[in-house]
């Protein structure tokens, strides 16, 4: 009978010993299969959290060029404030000086110049020979029209004599009546011939009168076109050459374009003065002669007349000046630089930034140009933000930005 082992008595506080035999090692398949899930969880958390980034910063990226997009699309410009000058009671306007008659003389008649009389620049009077022409082909033709007229002279007397026989007779019962009306329907003829001769006589001789050429009023000669031995064509027609321009220079006719805003000071009678560069010292005193009474709707100006007295000639045709008018008005006055401005089909025009930032395009009437600026009689304000180079695809309510640096430049 076997002998069994006493058994074994452990004390509380002693830990039971674990024998070698009593060792069992756990699954190795069920420990691979956990670490794999484990493994694939951490795999696809990195991937989703790689995921998350890339999308988040691929959000900010387009979220930012696409704020960078509409920064860029907004246009800044540079803006300047009108600059507001007391109004003046004096309104001084550019003016042509042209002379008061200016006429081109053609000749009348064919043929050669003989000479001339006056040359340019010479004082004429009205009637004065100015030059003669060598007429051979109407010379001869009214030679020959003289003679056709003694002929037909010569015929009306036979045919009136054969009318008076012929009514003798007829009171005789000599001739038939017929006969006597023939007779006298032949000498009606004839003096019918007799006036046309005259009338061709008259034409060559006035085209023979024509070989002199005389001043039609009095002036200056501004023009000479030709010399002795040209040839002369009359008319004025692509074969007729213009002999001479005459031009009367006193008085001179000065236009000058008033703006709208000053044109109900414009009446006939108005006093003016007229300055030149080249008198710096002198004024010529006139009148306004006459206007317009409308007002050109391109410019909106009214187109007016100031003749000046030019006894000694002092003033020349075709000069520039400036026309001082005493309105007894005070508009205000307010200038813009001249690349501010817009030319559209509209008119020109003026682009102004409001507090929004945004553009209106507001039409302007144009006063006076004093080269680098002009002057502006309505359609802004002196507040207006005005803006300088303005593009040509500015349009009504586009938003813009305005440079910082062209903020400080603004005039106030």
């Amino acid at each position: 009978m076997p002998v069994q082992p006493p058994p074994v008595t452990t004390r509380p506080n002693e830990t039971e010993s674990v024998r070698p035999d009593d060792y069992r090692p756990s699954d190795p398949g069920a420990n691979s299969a956990g670490r794999g899930k484990l493994l694939v969880g951490a795999v696809l958390l990195v991937l989703i959290t790689a995921g998350a980034v890339t999308f988040l910063n691929r959000n900010a990226e387009s979220n930012a060029l696409a704020k960078e997009t509409e920064a860029v699309a907004v246009p800044t410009v540079a803006v300047v404030q009108p600059a507001s000058e007391p109004g003046n009671d004096e309104l001084v306007l550019p003016g042509n000086l042209q002379a008061f008659e200016e006429s081109p003389i053609f000749a009348r008649t064919n043929g050669y110049l003989l000479r001339w009389y006056k040359d340019m620049g010479s004082k004429i009077q009205k009637g004065e020979l100015l030059a003669a022409i060598d007429t051979p082909e109407v010379d001869q033709e009214l030679s020959q029209a003289r003679a056709g007229r003694e002929q037909v002279k010569s015929a009306l007397e036979l045919a009136k004599i054969s009318a008076d026989r012929w009514a003798n007779l007829r009171k005789s019962d000599s001739v038939s009546q017929q006969e006597a009306d023939q007779q006298a329907s032949g000498y009606q003829q004839a003096l019918a011939n007799l006036a046309a001769a005259d009338a061709n006589v008259r034409r060559l001789e006035q085209l023979e009168s024509f070989k002199n050429v005389y001043a039609p009023f009095s002036g200056v000669l501004t023009r000479r076109n030709v010399d002795p031995g040209a040839l002369i064509n009359s008319g004025a027609g692509a074969t007729g050459k213009e002999l001479f321009d005459i031009a009367r220079v006193d008085p001179l006719r000065v236009y000058v374009s008033v703006p709208q805003a000053y044109a109900p000071s414009m009446k006939v009678g108005v006093k003016a003065t007229v300055t030149l560069q080249e008198f710096p010292s002198q004024k010529f005193l006139g009148i306004v002669a006459r206007t317009a009474d409308a007002i050109d709707p391109a410019t909106r100006t009214l187109n007016t007349e100031v003749d000046v007295p030019n006894k000694d000639g002092k003033l020349l045709p075709g000069s520039f000046g400036q026309v001082h008018f005493a309105t007894g008005t005070s508009v205000p006055r307010i200038t813009i630089p001249v690349n501010a401005m817009l030319f559209r089909a509209e008119g020109p025009q003026a682009a102004v930034v409001d507090k929004d930032g945004k553009v209106h395009l507001r039409p302007i009437t144009i006063g006076r140009d004093f080269g680098t600026t002009i002057e502006i009689l309505g359609g802004i304000d002196a507040s207006d933000r005005i803006i300088v180079n303005p593009s040509d695809s500015l349009e009504e309510g586009q938003q813009v930005h305005i440079a910082k640096s062209s903020a400080g430049d603004a005039r106030s």
